[in-house]
């Protein structure tokens, strides 16, 4: 059964233990929100193909490759690669991510609670390789997480389940002791499609954001900020798994 605690709400009681944290990146761990809006509009505008913000959010949580190829099949263009499209893309975030990035409300406070549990972490992110090390390097977390994951590295990314299958096999655990936390509607499908208790972590600071629309997800949260020992043990963690 599930109720409210505080301000948010935790919907299921979890089985099992949770022996590693699984981190995603875009809007749960960097505000990077914005910069990918500004960068694809940018980008886009260069081949001629005017992009609103709602049309950016359209494709949260989706791999370059999948975004681009989005917007291609609504707005053609002609002259420039998709390939290409997607280079522009990685060049313009590569360099704001590494410069300036914008931590999200919570996250060290976050980080630390769950290192003081003794649990390893990884990331399951939809970005390239390039990007979530830039990303890494800028918030001075390089050395946070044992195991890095790129869904680029997979035949599908997310909503599909294959970055956190990835992930927890790098991690040595069962994707059902595994916990994620989420900030997207595609991401937290990824994970609960893998087997993975998820806390999602809606942005609604952009945005509005539907909050019924996670509900089937272990808990969701207004910010990092509110995992606490009630939660990780209501989740799971320290437990024996049976």
């Amino acid at each position: 059964l599930g109720g409210h605690q505080g301000g948010r709400l935790v919907l299921t009681a979890a089985m099992g233990a949770v022996r590693a944290i699984v981190f995603d990146m875009d809007g749960l761990m960097v505000d990077s929100e914005p910069l990918w809006h500004e960068v694809e509009k940018d980008v886009f505008g260069r081949v001629g193909v005017q992009l609103t913000t709602e049309n950016c959010l359209e494709t949260t949580g989706l791999r370059l490759d999948e975004m681009v190829a989005h917007h291609f099949s609504r707005r053609p263009w002609e002259g420039t690669s998709q390939e290409r499209v997607g280079e522009m893309i990685l060049d313009g975030m590569e360099g704001r991510l590494r410069a300036s990035p914008i931590a999200m409300p919570g996250l060290e406070e976050c980080i630390a609670f769950f290192r003081s549990k003794g649990v390893p972490l990884a990331v399951a992110s939809s970005s390239p390789m390039r990007l979530i090390s830039a990303a890494l390097e800028g918030l001075g977390l390089t050395d946070t997480f044992s195991h890095v994951c790129s869904a680029t590295a997979e035949e599908f990314g997310k909503p599909h389940p294959a970055v956190y299958i990835s992930a927890a096999r790098a991690l040595g655990v069962e994707p059902t002791d595994c916990l994620a936390l989420e900030d997207s509607l595609n991401g937290a499908i990824a994970a609960k499609a893998a087997k993975m208790k998820c806390i999602a972590v809606p942005d609604t600071r952009h945005a509005p954001v539907d909050l019924t629309r996670f509900a089937f997800n272990d808990a969701v949260l207004g910010s990092l900020a509110e995992v606490d020992d009630a939660l990780w043990a209501r989740l799971g963690g320290g437990g024996d798994s049976t």
